[in-house]
């Protein structure tokens, strides 16, 4: 199966373009999770049962699907509409009565907030059924970083007032920096502040889908948490830490341990943005060994004709996994160039590039060839599942506080997000990818 037919079936555009109750129908039908369900229920015990779990559970599924920012808007909708509660398992024959109270829900999501590990297990049981169905899935992932931006206030300087609701004390200010150069090749750079959380996400490059994610402070680097999850990754999930072949970032995550761990370790070629962090001014380097080959710091490799001087970029030639150097061919050879200095020439016919020379520069798949540049936009993968978070599950405003709750919040989102891609391909809807409207036949 083709790249873009796997794409057409998970579109998006059709998943929302289902029935309000077609949607919270698939998700009810294919969600696994019997063991939160099963846990909630031992720890009710001999509890009042007015409003049994699963139910309950399923309108926080529906509030999930439907975008409620607030419990209140949630019960407002069950109350009224009958098909809704009908769907969730609500009692039928005591109507509105059936809704649950604004206290049956506050004690009820405070129990819930205290399973997070249960949220992680469900959601990390969908990526393996995933896994398990789609052979190709994480061959190719991408990773960002999310800002989450809190309606609540910060921290209070008054420790009285620090159990005010509206307030968040475990968010904290975060900051990302845009640098680049405008049309007129002017350099521009814009700064982006945020008050609340960042949502580190890895995904399925292709398929668009999550596999692995992190909820911190706003101010946490980049970097160190990308570190983090690929170990998380490589422990849950080896199969697909043994399936990539390539992750895709931006600048942030642009460190030489990155690369090193990526290719190193894993076996993962880095296709990461680069920062010009060269101090000196210069615009190229010379190559170690080399009398008259330089490069720059985006890994464009010249050498400098001996004769006249001038410098022409080097041919490409591919990378030498078992040698782990780049090489780069003589330009007069490859495109019949005339070059006075030829027979001066010490390069011959081509040279090797040792990555190691700066694994941030040198990368496996060579920043200057077409292949890097065709890679980095799968990058964009990550930046639209982050728009489906933010419009599609209600990110955008939310009145959530405090980061135990933040990462079930996610959790549930990423999970529903899982479920619907796994009940299609359960479905066998392949000759449906156009439309994901239809019932299987």
């Amino acid at each position: 199966m083709s790249i873009v037919a796997q794409q057409q079936l998970f579109s998006w555009k059709n998943i929302e373009k289902l029935g309000d109750l077609e949607r919270l129908n698939l998700v009810l039908e294919y969600i696994p999770d019997e063991e939160i369900i099963g846990i909630l229920e031992k720890e009710r015990k001999n509890g009042r049962d007015k409003y049994p779990v699963e139910p309950m559970w399923n309108t926080i599924l529906a509030g999930v699907i439907y975008q409620h920012i607030s419990i209140e808007s949630l019960r407002r909708e069950l109350r009224r509409n009958g098909e809704l509660r009908e769907l969730c398992g609500l009692e039928g024959a005591a109507g509105i009565d059936a809704v649950p109270t604004s206290s049956a829900y506050s004690r009820f999501l405070t129990n819930l907030m205290s399973h997070e590990e249960e949220i992680n297990n469900m959601f990390d049981n969908l990526v393996n059924k995933i896994t398990e169905l789609l052979p190709d899935f994480g061959e190719m992932l991408a990773i960002d970083g999310k800002a989450i931006s809190s309606l609540a206030n910060g921290k209070k300087k008054d420790k009285t007032k620090l159990k005010d609701r509206r307030s968040d004390v475990d968010a904290d200010w975060g900051k990302k920096e845009y640098k680049g150069k405008n049309k007129d090749e002017t350099n521009y750079k814009k700064v982006v502040s945020w008050f609340g959380y960042k949502l580190h996400l890895v995904v399925d490059a292709n398929y668009e889908l999550p596999v692995e994610y992190k909820v911190t402070k706003a101010s946490a680097a980049e970097q160190p948490v990308a570190h983090e999850i690929l170990d998380d990754l490589n422990e849950k999930h080896p199969e697909i830490i043994k399936r990539c072949t390539i992750l895709t970032g931006d600048k942030g995550y642009d460190t030489i341990n990155l690369n090193t761990e990526l290719y190193d370790e894993y076996g993962i070629k880095p296709v990461i943005d680069i920062r010009n962090l060269w101090k000196d001014g210069e615009e190229t380097h010379l190559l170690p060994g080399k009398e008259n080959i330089v490069y720059n710091y985006k890994g464009d490799v010249f050498c400098v004709c001996p004769a006249s001087g001038v410098q022409r970029t080097m041919a490409y030639g591919g990378f030498e996994k078992e040698r782990g150097t780049l090489k780069y061919m003589c330009p007069a050879k490859s495109y019949g160039i005339t070059c006075a200095g030829c027979k001066k020439c010490p390069v011959k016919k081509s040279i090797r590039v040792d990555i190691n020379i700066d694994r941030r520069v040198f990368t496996p798949i060579a920043r200057s060839s077409y292949t890097w540049k065709r890679m980095y936009k799968k990058r964009t993968s990550v930046e639209r599942v982050n728009s489906r978070i933010d419009v599609s599950f209600g990110f955008e405003k939310h009145y959530i506080r405090g980061q135990v709750k933040m990462q079930v919040r996610c959790g549930l989102a990423l999970c529903i997000m899982l479920t619907m891609a796994y009940g299609r391909i359960k479905e066998d809807q392949k000759h449906l990818m156009r439309s994901l409207v239809k019932a299987a036949s």
